[in-house]
């Protein structure tokens, strides 16, 4: 049983670590920014923006807001990891298993390769736009094709079973469209397809900030409920839990945080599917705990591998998906050795 002093204490520890990474993230990259270059440019955007030198405008339209993106898709996507381990009950489960990032993926893709002949343009929010679409689109999919004819339900196996079809199908769509694009749609593509926060803006910041705040609560709300449901479907039933109602809302809660992450910054793996898996090796099960922790995880290991990504080859800029997996795999590989899973 974790003690709430255990857990205060683990808050705070997480607290200050992210604290720190994101203060390392903002001042350090390809331009390093000084301490007085970062409190000046917070006095004269609020009062003399024309005013600022370069380094502070770096700070303030490009630095800055890539560093918050980057701790509230980091969030986002280790909740949505911690969310669907919990509706599935299984440790191998991460955020995009239902179709979601495969759909974005797939929408991405069209808009790189037929954006020209549709003709839909929207600035700025054209790609994000379609990778939505594409998310909606995949994990409508799974909802629809994994309900049972006989009994109108769908069970957690034949979700996940599903998920992983409808993934495949959409990965496939991504590899076609690859195949007939020209080489600077495929290089797009394929760096799209890794990950990236190289177009981090205030726009972004707003959008997918305020979407993940609400989904976030929402998630906390529920979690009592999920705690429940760790005893099975048929028991937390006989407990009074509407089973079919909770997996719709927290499959929904997670579609609607992973496909707007997903729109602004590509696909990013292993965060959500390791991130829950740290948490429990010290607060066990208890959702309650895990979704608050696994915010301040999440944005700590994304920040990370931001930072590294930005500075390993500076100026040149890794996409961000290779440093999660690389960090991922042997981090997951060795949570599998010493945890005696068994699926």
């Amino acid at each position: 049983m974790v003690t709430n002093n255990h857990s205060r204490s683990t808050t705070f520890v997480l607290l200050f670590l992210l604290i720190g990474v994101a203060f390392i993230s903002m001042r350090y990259g390809a331009v390093n920014i000084s301490l007085d270059e970062i409190f000046s440019s917070f006095r004269k955007y609020f009062t003399n923006s024309d005013s600022m030198s370069l380094n502070e405008r770096i700070f303030m339209e490009i630095r800055f807001p890539r560093a918050l993106l980057c701790i509230i898709v980091g969030a986002c996507l280790a909740v949505g990891g911690t969310l669907m381990q919990a509706l599935f009950r299984n440790p191998i489960v991460e955020p995009g298993l239902v179709g979601t990032s495969s759909g974005a993926a797939f929408g991405a893709a069209l808009y790189f390769v037929l954006g020209a002949s549709f003709k839909f343009n929207a600035g700025v929010w054209t790609l994000p736009l379609a990778a939505c679409f594409g998310a909606i689109l995949s994990t409508s999919l799974v909802f629809v094709l994994a309900v049972s004819k006989e009994s109108g339900r769908s069970s957690i196996v034949k979700l996940l079973l599903t998920g992983i079809a409808i993934n495949a199908f959409f990965m496939s769509g991504v590899g076609f469209l690859s195949y007939i694009a020209r080489d600077p749609q495929a290089r797009s593509i394929t760096f799209w397809g890794m990950g990236t926060l190289s177009g981090a803006n205030w726009h972004a910041v707003i959008i997918v900030g305020l979407i993940n705040i609400v989904c976030i609560l929402l998630a906390l709300v529920y979690s009592k409920q999920l705690n429940t449901l760790l005893l099975g479907e048929e028991e937390a039933s006989y407990i009074g839990i509407d089973v079919k109602q909770l997996k719709l809302i927290i499959l929904s809660i997670n579609v609607v945080m992973i496909s707007s992450a997903t729109a602004f910054v590509g696909i990013i793996s292993f965060v959500g599917l390791i991130v829950p898996h740290l948490l429990r090796m010290l607060h066990g099960s208890d959702n309650r705990i895990l979704i608050k922790h696994s915010v301040l995880l999440g944005a700590i290991i994304l920040s990370l591998a931001d930072t590294t990504a930005r500075l390993l080859l500076s100026p040149a800029e890794l996409p961000i998906g290779i440093v999660t997996s690389l960090i991922g795999v042997p981090v997951f590989i060795s949570l599998l050795r010493s945890k005696n899973y068994y699926f």
